[in-house]
């Protein structure tokens, strides 16, 4: 037996347990960045929520129903067409 190797010992009346099979997954609740089409606008989202989101680093909500943690310029992105129309629809009532 080299300096490097070593066999593992079982406590007495464990020899014949089997050693666990199972995988467990982990929920990413990670918010991305990359998400599809929705990276490539602007959406609309409360001003108070970009200013808490800003503070505390809490995802936000647009009216498209986009999450994520802002994190970019939105004037150098067009506005999101799905917000827009739901924006222009809250004007109207």
């Amino acid at each position: 037996m080299g300096i490097f190797t070593r066999t593992p010992k079982l406590a007495p009346g464990l020899s014949d347990l089997q050693p666990f099979t199972d995988v467990l997954e982990k929920e990413d609740t990670r918010h991305s960045n990359e998400d599809g089409d929705h990276e490539k606008f602007a959406h609309y989202v409360r001003k108070e929520k970009i200013v808490e989101s800003a503070v505390t680093g809490k995802a936000v909500r647009a009216l498209c129903g986009k999450k994520w943690v802002p994190s970019r310029d939105p004037e150098k992105f067009p506005i999101c067409p799905m917000c827009k129309k739901i924006y222009d629809g809250l004007k109207k009532e």
